[in-house]
């Protein structure tokens, strides 16, 4: 293995880890509740804890790894998260509990950070592929956590999860302080600085609209993966619930829909996959609206639509970093506060709507959502593409990238004459005979 793909996979193991710390709960929550004596509604506490550590940890924690060594912020953070994970493990009380998982949901944000790094640490001709692996690790975390959370607490009881992740995030915290590069950083900004910087970004045409399109996107993911069990659990078919988590299993395509991504991503061809995968999107809800007719359609429409949307959600980030490559942390953690928005709302949405229109009406729902994404994505191609275009360019340091041009006004009465150049200062003579029509060499 290469040193590149060496370090690939490691960035890739740490997602999938980190991520797993928030997931790991969901299948075992009737353990836990009756193991402390919860009643049913502490339990849900269990789950939103975790979710709103991470909410708060990707606005205020995030923006950090354009201030200080990523390496040594990437190690601290999982050490923090090992921490969480052994007070979860030990708790025998809701307040230790719940201290424990907002502990590590804080510090499970370590996923964007990592995928900020691995960016930067990236040429421009791998960036996509190094995205696309690391954001298959966190499907397979996402995936994986609720499979073998379920095993291992069968064999072992649900205490056993947390010390492997403990475990587990220990010895990633040796690896990356042993494998990884150091990231010195020549000029610090406060971190108010980083924080108000954060917030210029949401002025950003691109930015918006990339974050416009994940908040649909993860909306209408959310619609399906917090809505799914509802029917696949009602008639015909009364699903069992490690039945129903066998449809996750479908979810590996989107692993497969990332890596795919990512390549095309580095052949420049981001924009054009993000509205196809949008149109997929849209397309994935009809066989998947069919939960009371077809399995076999559902596991169709999961397949196309966890493609899709990985698919989108590597272009995005593939954008976004070479767009603002000297704050990439910030820009990914601004991203992502769309992604959890959009989940929620997703999430929120289908449980209410289940209730009152059934999953025909969730689907709809999901649908809708998704021709959103296709819509916002129709408005700001030409401003996207043009800025991806030029700043990968750029970045890369290419001849062919595009400088900005000042338009030249022509003397009335004269086709084509354009005035003789300024003189400027220590700049002496711009354009002088360059041929190009007044852009600057």
């Amino acid at each position: 293995m290469s040193p590149v793909s060496g370090r690939r996979t490691l960035f890739a193991v740490i997602c999938a880890v980190a991520v797993a710390t928030i997931y790991v709960a969901q299948p075992v929550l009737t353990r836990i509740g009756e193991d402390l004596g919860l009643p049913e509604a502490d339990s849900g506490w269990i789950v939103t804890t975790g979710q709103l550590g991470y909410l708060i940890g990707l606005a205020l924690l995030v923006p950090l790894g354009d201030m200080f060594d990523r390496r040594k912020l990437i190690a601290g953070h999982l050490l923090l998260a090992a921490v969480g994970m052994i007070l979860t493990a030990v708790a025998t009380h809701l307040w230790l509990l719940l201290t424990g998982l907002a502990i590590a949901g804080l510090f499970a944000v370590v996923v964007q950070t990592t995928v900020a790094f691995a960016a930067d640490l990236s040429t421009a001709a791998e960036r996509g592929r190094t995205l696309g692996a690391v954001t298959s690790g966190v499907i397979i975390g996402i995936l994986g956590a609720r499979v073998i959370a379920g095993g291992l607490a069968a064999l072992w009881g649900w205490r056993s999860i947390y010390v492997a992740l403990a475990v587990l995030l220990l010895a990633l915290t040796a690896l990356v302080l042993n494998l990884l590069p150091s990231d010195p950083r020549d000029v610090r900004p406060t971190y108010g600085a980083v924080l108000i910087s954060l917030g210029h970004l949401f002025r950003e045409r691109l930015f918006l609209s990339r974050g416009l399109i994940a908040f649909f996107l993860f909306a209408s993911f959310g619609v399906l993966w917090s809505g799914l069990a509802l029917p696949l659990g009602a008639e015909p078919w009364h699903l069992s619930t490690a039945q129903i988590g066998l449809f996750g299993i479908a979810g590996l395509a989107g692993a497969l829909g990332a890596s795919r991504a990512g390549r095309g991503a580095d052949s420049g061809r981001a924009d054009v996959i993000t509205g196809g995968a949008l149109v997929l999107l849209a397309a994935s809800w009809p066989a998947t609206g069919q939960a009371s007719r077809s399995l076999w359609a559902v596991v169709v429409g999961v397949i196309v639509l966890d493609f899709a949307v990985q698919a989108v959600h590597v272009s995005n980030q593939h954008l976004l970093t070479a767009a603002y490559p000297q704050r990439t942390s910030s820009v990914i953690g601004g991203y992502m506060l769309f992604y959890s928005l959009g989940s929620a709302v997703g999430a929120t949405g289908t449980t209410a709507l289940y209730s009152a229109a059934g999953w025909a009406g969730s689907s709809l729902l999901g649908a809708a959502f998704g021709l959103c994404a296709l819509v916002v994505w129709a408005a700001n191609r030409r401003t996207a593409g043009d800025t991806r275009q030029d700043v990968e360019g750029a970045r890369a340091g290419t001849p062919g990238a595009r400088r900005p041009v000042t338009p030249v006004r022509r003397r009335r009465g004269s086709r084509g004459a354009v005035p003789p150049p300024r003189r400027g200062g220590a700049g002496g003579l711009r354009g002088r005979g360059c041929g190009c029509g007044g852009q600057p060499r």
